[in-house]
């Protein structure tokens, strides 16, 4: 495993770690989707990244690169609408803003 590799895989595993660590301290549901956000924009992509260096390019670095992106392209929409949900279940949402 190259150098490389190496510290973008340790990288992302230090983010996961670091926010899983703030998830456990936290209260409520937003506060938890906050720290949720750095694993899938940034903690996923380093490990992808990390494993492709180490794998070389071929079809099972596609299906990393394939998984990321899926992760990268939803985790931040689907945190969102969640996020969304609960303020209207609590009563925060303006009813004048668009949904």
């Amino acid at each position: 495993m190259s150098v490389v590799a190496q510290v973008l895989v340790f990288a992302g595993v230090a983010v996961v770690a670091l926010s899983s660590a703030g998830l456990l301290r936290a209260r409520d549901l937003l506060t938890r989707l906050h720290l949720l956000s750095p694993v899938t924009t940034l903690g996923a992509p380093l490990i992808g990244a990390g494993l492709v260096l180490v794998n070389g390019w071929h079809l099972g670095s596609g299906a990393i690169v394939a998984t990321v992106l899926l992760l990268v392209l939803t985790g931040p929409v689907t945190q969102a609408a969640t996020a969304r949900f609960e303020a209207a279940r609590r009563g925060a949402v303006d009813e004048d803003l668009p949904s």
